[in-house]
Parts: C-alpha cells; structure tokens; sequence
C-alpha cells in the first residue's frame, strides 16, 4: 500500500511541477522571441544590403539636387555667402516676360497634346480590337516611330515642313501660297503633330492591353440585354479602362514637358514665340548662369506637375470606384 501510494504522489502533478512546466514554456517563449528578433534584424540588414545601391542613387541624383535646387531659389546667389531672400526670386520670376510666354506655350501645348493621345489612342485601340483587314501593317505603322531615333524624327519633320519642304511643293503645286511653318502661327500645330506620331503608337498597345483585360462575360451579358455600341463603351470598357487612361494620360503629360529636345533640334535657343516653352526659358537661363530664376522655374514646373498628377488620381478613383480591382 505504501509503495503504491508514493508511486501516485510521484505521478500526480503537484505545484512545484506546474512551476516548473511554466517556467520551461517561458523559456521556450522567450527563446523564440529572441530568435524572432534576430531574424527580423537579419532579414533587414539585408534588405539594407540590397536596397543600399539604389537608395544612394537616388540620393545622390535626386534628393541632394533637389535640396540644392531650393537652396537657389530662396538666396541671392550660388556663393557660400548667399543671403536668404525667401520667395523674392519666384516674385521676379512671375514679373518675367519670357516666363510667362514660356509658361503659357507649355501649358496650351500640354492642353491640346495630352487629350489628343489619350483620345486617338483609345480609338486606334478600339479599331485595331475589331475585325479590319490589314491589322498587322496598321499596328507596325504605328509602332514604328518607337524604333526611329529622335534626330532622324526631326529630319524627317524639316523635310515636311521646312518653307522648301514637302507640303509647301504640294501647296504651291496646287496654287496656294508657300507658309513658313516653324516661324508662323502654325508652328506649334507642327510640334503637336510630331508629338502624336511619336507617341500614339506605344499608348494604343497599352490601350490594347487593357481592352483584353476586361472581362467578357459583362460584354456577352450586355449584347445579350441589347445594350449599344456606345452604352458599352461608356458604361464597361472605359470604366475598366480607367487605370490604363491615368497610366497613359500622366505619361503623356510627362512626354509633353520633354517635348524640349524636339523643338530645339528643330529651332534651336529661341525659337519662334509659340514654340518657345518652360526647357527653353530654363536652358536659356543654365547658359546664362542665372540660378536663381532655373531653379524658381523648376520648382514652379515640379508643383504644377504634382498638382495635375494629383487630381488625375482623383478623377480615376472617382470614375472606376464601381469597378472591381
């Protein structure tokens, strides 16, 4: 009996083992915590590792230029001894004859570009989506001003539209009167046309893409319902196609301020008024070592395009906010 009753003491749990069992599970506890902690730090120091090549690449090209950009635009001057002048330099900006012109130029150039390709972009999109014949050299034909370098794109555009170009041959061979088309009123519908010719092709293949994405079943279901052509574009494929036209539209708005390389290898310094844009006031502003009103000028361009890009976000969360992601 004895014997018995000591073996079931020994078996059955008592307070010292509960302790005891507690004490080994906090250890456990505390042992994974901390290998949990030194693994997190691990997986970060190497994420550091990684990360630490691009994130000195953009501090170097980016952050750093940019600090010293406002440095410029609040003093005086670039020396060291430069006095802090506050918003001065974007007052004498404003009052600037050349900015304004260039502001003006950018903007209305930007106004008529960038829905212009977003709009026939979406429609060459849309034709090359039905059943046409030739579909294959319509899409090439587009497609290949991306491949064509930006000095034989000019070349070819001062063949057309140069006073002893192409149209003007056709123009006087059909008796009307020869234009100087870089130097007249029509020197921007110029630059807009070359700016469509070399970016619509690669906006219809995103455009392409996104058509192919939207599902369709909702197309079967609403020609099924008898729904029109319109109906079905307005109310499925354009809400769908929202993410794709904010893609494409900010990349267009991007291209239309880059536009400078174009227009310089077509004019040079000082073009014709209505071709001279914000890079021309800039470049003109580098060369002449004036500081002060490039950077003020930069810092007026960069707002302006963060504040466009914003209400983009905007409209399309409004617009495709139905829309399943």
């Amino acid at each position: 009996m004895r014997s018995r009753t000591k073996t079931t003491e020994k078996l059955s749990p008592g307070p010292k083992r509960e302790k005891r069992a507690k004490r080994k599970a906090g250890k456990r506890e505390r042992f994974k915590s901390v290998t949990g902690r030194r693994e997190r730090t691990k997986d970060f120091l190497r994420s550091l590792c990684f990360l630490s090549p691009s994130f000195l690449g953009v501090c170097l090209f980016f952050i750093v230029p940019f600090v010293v950009v406002v440095k410029y635009a609040v003093t005086d001057s670039s020396a060291a001894d430069a006095v802090f002048v506050g918003i001065d330099n974007f007052k004498k900006l404003m009052a600037n004859a050349a900015f304004k012109l260039a502001a003006k130029n950018t903007l209305t150039f930007s106004a008529l570009a960038v829905p212009l390709s977003v709009v026939l972009a979406i429609v060459l999109a849309l034709m090359l989506e039905s059943r046409i014949p030739m579909k294959s050299a319509f899409r090439s034909f587009f497609l290949s001003p991306m491949m064509v370098p930006v000095a034989s794109i000019v070349l070819i555009w001062q063949v057309l539209f140069n006073f002893n170009g192409s149209f003007n041959v056709l123009i006087e061979a059909t008796g009307g009167k020869a234009i100087d088309w870089l130097n007249s009123d029509y020197a921007q519908l110029v630059v807009i046309l070359l700016f469509l010719w070399k970016n619509l092709g690669y906006n219809m293949i995103l455009f392409m893409s996104g058509l192919h994405n939207i599902p369709k079943e909702l197309l079967e279901y609403a020609d099924v319902e008898g729904a029109s052509e319109w109906y079905k574009f307005w109310a499925i494929k354009l809400r769908y196609l929202s993410p794709t036209v904010l893609f494409v539209t900010i990349l267009s708005l991007i291209n239309s301020f880059k536009i400078f390389r174009e227009v310089y290898l077509l004019a040079g310094n000082y073009p014709y008024q209505g071709l001279y844009t914000l890079q021309h006031f800039m470049n003109n502003m580098f060369n002449s070592l004036d500081y002060q009103k490039l950077s003020a000028a930069a810092i007026i361009m960069a707002l302006v395009m963060i504040v466009l890009i914003a209400l983009l976000f905007i409209i399309e969360n409004w617009f495709g906010k139905d829309v399943e992601g």
